[in-house]
């Protein structure tokens, strides 16, 4: 699956391509999107939130089902390629920045229906003043 980079415009395929889909997916939130208001994620509402362990486990939470839930037309996973199977806190300090780091399975070709695995890849998330931010 090959798409284009938010930044450059350039052609983007494989692995960027899934960690670009899964920021879009993390940093829009539920009704945003005028034709696909079930489309998004919890996690925008949780951004600027007190950092207690309650927002920290919303947070978890929010990240895990908005990649978990099943697009209605497809019946697939809103992201098919990656599967989220461990977050790791990585810096929880008083400034209110969070990272953290998601441990996926890498499934090049499942948006096909072949969930066959390629890989264990990682996400870094940060939450600060300025926003969320992947890598």
């Amino acid at each position: 699956m090959a798409g284009l980079d938010r930044q450059t415009g350039r052609l983007l395929n494989g692995w960027p391509h899934v960690v670009q889909s899964i920021m879009v997916i993390f940093t829009t939130g539920f009704g945003e999107r005028m034709l696909r208001r079930w489309f998004g994620s919890a996690v925008p509402q949780l951004l600027g939130n007190s950092l207690t362990e309650a927002t920290v486990v919303s947070f978890f939470a929010a990240i895990v089902t908005s990649l978990e839930v099943r697009e209605r037309d497809t019946g697939l996973p809103r992201e098919p390629r990656f599967r989220i199977t461990k977050i790791t806190p990585r810096k929880v300090d008083r400034t209110g920045e969070l990272r953290i780091e998601i441990s996926g399975v890498y499934m090049p070709r499942g948006h096909l229906g072949d969930f066959t695995p390629e890989d264990i890849r990682n996400i870094t998330l940060t939450q600060s003043s300025t926003g969320l931010v992947g890598a």
